[in-house]
């Protein structure tokens, strides 16, 4: 039976009840009493009289099965405070147990045992009952004594006003929500009502609160019922649909709170401390990644894996996820000796059996490289290291030349001489007709991967994408501590748009993106709809409380060297092909002759040694046709 393995795995939370003498005490009395009165004509009306003596011989048997079929089942697990709905299954399960055993007993023992042992079937039916539903009331009383002593208790101790709050959205996420809040005397929030634009909800109770509204409705009720705060609680978080109460709750005003959507939570529980403030993700609408994990298991499980720029946003990300999957070993290179360490200090202890080594190294020293690989032979490599600050490349472009795309060739290529099976180069879509010194450093390195298939057996692919909320360097955390330091937002242009996704969605995406790589592929993700900067900024003020233009103004300060004011994620004439997940297409990007990679290679490394960086970008526009470079 299947209960029996996991009353196993919980025995040793079964022997704490020998700790607790008065629940043992309490669960016998209750057992012998029922045992007993199931004797009684009054219940019983197949028995003419009280058998007291049968009854004194048969009880032990009884209450021994009884009470082993609750131990076996992992009834002794559940801390009776606070037993729930779900746990009335354990003990229906024991109940079902114990009547087997005891119905075995007679009709297969009947040969050796003597019949004052056969314990009746109109007595066992009652027993059980009485016994087990007993047992189970038990448990609840005991709840409900803690219930009222803990919410007294609360009353007694409480400091602070509970902040009345307006929940929007009624659904299975408000209503766990609201369920926790309502069981936790603890809690700050006092819930005031239910918004939610279900038109049938309306005057209905969800976890006994009731819905009052629309969300039209917000700003009457936050008036009426003193509301300090608002709190989206919704089964599925669009982004219109969240902005439209942000921008309802800011005019009031009145503060705005979250609680990400069940769907985006891996592990589909909603608690109090998930409640959170309202981030500028919430307003993009990036929905959560469904990942092929049958797929990504048969990639990582088992193999040694190594991740190059691993200090850094993505490539700290990708090793999270990687370690989901069970690798044996992970490989962390690194050349940012902090970078390494913080990473590496955040993710030891959660690591379980999965071995994180550590390595200070640059990509570019092919000595050092060869080391590493020879002596590990990692099964997958994600390399990750770059140089991607589009400014800063502009003036060091021969440094964004060995790094890109010699780092990337002296990576690549060790992969292949040492049988590594699978190599994921992290593109960007700036290598899309590229106009910057950095997007056509990384559009010669999807080049070289492509031409090293041709050479190779390694499965090497490249994946590009838009911009990764959060990362190091990246517009969100400059703003946010621009508006931290209460100074002006710079933005370089009105109409200045990027893609934008999530740093956990980019290395999901990624990984899943290798697993279906058949060698010299370059995917494209997904990135949705483009935002404009401007509109991220004001968001971004707005949602730290503040009013754009009013208390933190934003300057325009002219697009820099390089950018571009609209990113594109395909060269013109591509096709895009779709795969077997909706957010990853394959680009018909036609690959160079390797007698022209070659060539290609062999005047940038002319123009790197000589720290030529006008010879780099004349060579940038040479080979790459579609750029425009300055």
């Amino acid at each position: 039976m299947p209960m029996f393995p996991a009353a196993l795995r919980e025995s040793k939370e079964n022997f704490s009840v020998l700790r607790r003498p008065l629940q043992f005490i309490g669960d016998v009395s209750v057992l012998t009493s029922a045992f007993l009165l199931a004797f009684l004509p009054a219940l019983n009306t197949r028995v003419n009289d009280f058998y007291f003596d049968v009854a004194l011989i048969q009880l032990p048997l009884v209450i021994f099965v009884q009470f082993s079929a609750v131990f076996l089942v992992g009834g002794y697990s559940i801390i009776w405070r606070y037993i729930s709905i779900g746990d009335l299954g354990i003990f229906i399960k024991a109940a079902l147990l114990s009547v087997i055993v005891l119905v075995l007993l007679r009709v297969v023992g009947g040969r050796y045992i003597t019949d004052e042992w056969r314990v009746s079937y109109s007595v066992l039916m009652i027993d059980t009952i009485l016994g087990f539903g007993g047992l189970v009331g038990l448990r609840v009383a005991r709840r409900i004594i803690y219930e009222i002593s803990r919410s007294g208790g609360a009353v007694r101790k409480r400091v602070r006003v509970k902040t009345p709050a307006l929940f929007v959205g009624a659904g299975r996420t408000g209503a766990n929500s609201v369920t926790e809040l309502l069981a936790n005397p603890d809690s700050q929030i006092e819930v005031k009502g239910f918004i939610d634009n279900d038109r049938s909800k309306l005057g209905g109770r969800v976890a006994g609160i009731k819905v009052l509204g629309m969300v039209s409705d917000i700003g009457r009720f936050v008036d009426e019922l003193q509301v300090e705060q608002v709190v989206i609680a919704l089964d599925s978080s669009e982004a219109e649909e969240v902005r439209q109460i942000i921008d309802i709750c800011t005019q009031i005003p009145v503060k705005t709170r979250i609680v990400p959507s069940i769907s985006s939570i891996a592990d589909g529980t909603v608690e109090i401390n998930r409640i959170r403030d309202v981030e500028i993700e919430d307003l993009l609408g990036r929905e959560p990644v469904a990942l092929d994990t049958a797929n990504l298991h048969e990639l990582l499980f088992s193999k040694t894996v190594m991740v190059t720029g691993a200090g850094g946003s993505i490539g700290a990300e990708l090793v999270r996820q990687i370690l989901k999957f069970q690798p044996s070993h992970i490989l962390l290179v690194e050349r940012a000796e902090f970078s390494l360490f913080e990473i590496h200090r955040e993710l030891k202890d959660l690591a379980g059996n999965v071995e994180l080594i550590p390595i200070v190294a640059d990509v570019c020293d092919r000595a050092r490289m060869t080391e590493i690989i020879k002596d590990n032979l990692p099964r997958v490599i994600f390399h990750a290291a770059a140089h991607k600050h589009v400014p800063l490349m502009e003036v060091n472009a021969v440094e964004a030349v060995k790094n890109n795309i010699f780092g990337t060739k002296t990576v690549g290529e060790l992969a292949g001489e040492f049988g590594v099976g699978d190599f994921v180069l992290i593109s960007t879509d700036k290598a899309v007709n590229p106009t910057s010194v950095m997007g056509a450093s990384k559009r010669i390195a999807e080049i070289v991967i492509q031409e090293l298939a041709k050479r190779f057996s390694t499965n090497y692919v490249a994946v590009r994408f838009g911009n990764v909320l959060g990362s190091a360097g990246s517009v969100v955390p400059i703003f946010r501590e621009q508006i931290r330091r209460g100074e002006s937002l710079s933005v370089t242009h009105r109409d200045m748009t990027r893609y934008f996704m999530t740093i956990p969605e980019a290395a999901q995406l990624v990984m899943q993106a290798g697993a279906f790589g058949k060698r010299g592929e370059i995917f494209i993700l997904d990135m949705g709809r483009p935002v404009k900067i401007l509109d991220l900024a004001e968001d971004m003020i707005r949602l730290s409380g503040l009013e754009p233009y009013r208390d933190i103004n934003i300057n325009f300060t002219g697009i820099r060297p390089g950018e571009k004011l609209f990113e594109e994620l395909e060269i013109d004439g591509e096709n895009l092909v779709k795969t077997s997940h909706p957010k990853i297409f394959i680009g018909n990007i036609s690959a160079y002759s390797s007698e022209a990679v070659q060539e290609m290679l062999v005047e940038f490394h002319e123009a790197v040694v000589a720290g030529d960086g006008n010879l780099v970008r004349s060579l940038f526009k040479k080979n790459i046709p579609e750029s425009s470079l300055s």
